[in-house]
């Protein structure tokens, strides 16, 4: 599976994504803001960003413009998640876009789409997710609260 790298200013979704691709096998990082995001692509070989548009500061499209001027992360896969529709940007930075609230079925083939052929021996079976993992989780424990 893929190290991910989530990004939402939104405590609740971040935790939920979080929990629901970790569940799904994939080890998972999390940022509340694009600088955090930055800052995790230094340290980590991360393999695909799920960031959120709609955030305080630096929002998903600049995140994504900012990762593709890395020559180290020129072609990293983006998916964008929004309540919003699509954005019409002039240069598009990212690779997919899905609107919120997403199933996590949706997610999960967007991810696995985007990093075909990418991961050796990428085992290509969607995971079961069960309604506990669903994007709506209520109460994320203080401890995942600590890391953003």
């Amino acid at each position: 599976m893929a190290n991910v790298l989530v990004v939402d200013d939104d405590l609740d979704n971040l935790w939920a994504l979080q929990v629901a691709l970790e569940a799904g096998g994939h080890r998972v990082s999390v940022a509340g803001d694009a600088h955090r995001a930055l800052d995790i692509l230094l340290q980590q070989p991360i393999q695909i960003i799920v960031t959120d548009y709609e955030m305080p500061e630096i929002d998903g499209a600049e995140l994504s413009r900012m990762v593709r001027l890395q020559p180290a992360h020129s072609a990293l896969p983006i998916v964008m998640l929004s309540a919003a529709p699509e954005p019409h940007a002039a240069a598009r930075h990212w690779n997919g876009f899905l609107r919120k609230p997403v199933s996590l079925d949706n997610l999960v083939t967007a991810i696995t789409a985007h990093l075909a052929g990418r991961l050796p021996d990428t085992d290509q079976r969607r995971p079961r997710a069960t309604a506990r993992t669903m994007l709506m989780c209520q109460h994320p424990p203080a401890s995942r609260l600590a890391a953003v």
